[in-house]
């Protein structure tokens, strides 16, 4: 059962949320949505390195935001609601130098006030590279 607003979701009903964003500068693109859960590439590259040559953590960290957050927007009434990053965490397993790294984001809760997502990311051999949690605030739109 699918746990998004519209059951009828596709990627191309939310490319356009990347447009001026940190996602596009970053290089973030939306691969495929799920029943339950949502996945995006984001490059291992001058944008997205460390000094040591290494992906930064807080680009992985801004991958898992990005995944959660428009996650947690496509599960609520956007015309009644909207939603913003509570808390975040990232461990960081696994070192990556270049290619293609993807995001996995998938509900631990969905609640009326909150979700809580897991966005795990892996590197092009899909080994594990960072775990991440992301709370979301769910709150009511001013009318």
């Amino acid at each position: 059962m699918s746990i998004w607003f519209n059951k009828a979701i596709a990627i191309s009903d939310f490319a356009h949320w990347d447009k001026q964003t940190m996602g596009e500068h970053l290089g973030m693109a939306f691969t495929e949505i799920g029943d339950n859960y949502l996945k995006a590439t984001m490059p291992v590259d001058h944008r997205t390195r460390q000094p040591y040559g290494l992906l930064h953590g807080g680009a992985s960290a801004a991958l898992a935001e990005t995944l959660g957050s428009v996650a947690s927007a496509l599960v609520i009434d956007g015309t009644k609601q909207l939603c913003v990053g509570l808390e975040i965490n990232a461990n960081h397993i696994r070192g990556v130098k270049s290619g293609l790294v993807t995001g996995i984001c998938t509900p631990i809760h969905i609640g009326s006030s909150t979700h809580v997502w897991d966005i795990k990311i892996y590197d092009e051999k899909e080994k594990l590279v960072c775990i991440s949690r992301l709370t979301v605030a769910i709150l009511a739109k001013k009318e």
